[in-house]
């Protein structure tokens, strides 16, 4: 495992999508191909089985298989972040307990979502689960509906094992915490770049670098303006509809992962899929993850 000064250096984390076979089963050839494509491309770190990767979709089995799966075959390579929170905290103990005995270097917790709870509540959550081992904290409101605010944070970023927070409420927010000395990670891709630059957060962990993680190291190394600006309207597609549909449908445009969605899912319309194929090829196909996109095909597309 990693020490928390050395995972706070991860800058580009990405929230790897979970591919399927055609029966609907994980497809662990096709998810080393991604996770192989993301160490071509300079990423730290991964997320497994965060909202990106589905794991709201997987049971506990394979969601910490996916861990122990990640942590066996990568881990000398890139940072290994399981996805362990729940809104139950006797699930997130349990789940974090077994991510950390199956060898992953962090944990990523989020605050109890619909069957929401008092403020207190929330932090008496946090403390269980902090105490198992290294944490990040998810603050995503629109998911969630309940803010983790500096109030909340403050106090738990004093823990031993509190890395910091993948913050989606805005870049004034993680440029407060990082006056503060508290560790940030940007989860809106599109304010990522000056999340980095000008608020001097740590980081972002990322849904489009799924797609270009070459071309997002970029943006995490060094200031490009020019760059940012090109690829925002990429990022903006990649959230046309909830997150993980555009960047599931994405990487079955490009040839990444095979046409499987997995219920409540569907794939982008076609007109949707257009503007993304407009997006996608105007890139240079090496930095793409699968290469050039097309429509995907409704006679292969399997749901399950």
């Amino acid at each position: 495992m990693r020490t928390i000064q050395t995972i706070k250096q991860a800058s580009l984390i990405t929230a790897i999508k979970t591919p399927y076979s055609m029966s609907g089963e994980i497809d662990l050839d096709t998810y080393d191909e991604l996770i192989e494509a993301q160490i071509a491309g300079g990423v730290d770190g991964i997320i497994v089985g965060g909202t990106t990767g589905e794991g709201q979709l997987m049971n506990w089995e394979e969601h910490l298989m996916l861990i122990a799966h990640s942590v066996n075959k990568f881990s000398d390579r890139i940072l290994i972040v399981g996805n362990t929170g729940s809104n139950n905290t006797r699930e997130a103990i349990k789940a974090t307990e077994y991510g950390f005995a199956s060898g992953m270097d962090a944990a990523l917790q989020i605050n109890p979502y619909y069957g929401r709870t008092s403020i207190e509540g929330v932090k008496t959550h946090f403390q269980h689960v902090l105490d198992i081992g290294p944490a990040f904290i998810y603050n995503v409101p629109g998911r969630t509906g309940q803010d983790l605010t500096p109030e909340i944070i403050e106090p738990l970023a004093k823990h031993k094992n509190f890395i910091g927070v993948k913050e989606c409420a805005g870049n004034e927010r993680i440029a407060h915490y990082e006056s503060k000395g508290i560790a940030c990670w940007s989860g809106n891709d599109d304010e990522a770049h000056d999340s980095r630059h000008q608020c001097q957060s740590h980081g972002v962990i990322s849904v489009t670098s799924n797609l270009i993680p070459g071309l997002f190291r970029k943006l995490m190394d060094k200031e490009n303006n020019e760059l940012d600006q090109r690829l925002k309207p990429l990022m903006q597609w990649l959230f046309c509809e909830p997150n993980p549909i555009a960047i599931n449908s994405a990487l079955i445009m490009t040839g990444a992962v095979k046409p499987v969605f997995r219920l409540p899912y569907l794939p982008l319309n076609d007109a949707q899929q257009q503007q993304g194929i407009e997006l996608i090829n105007q890139l240079n196909e090496a930095d793409v993850v699968g290469g050039r996109a097309k429509l995907i095909d409704q006679t292969l597309l399997k749901l399950c």
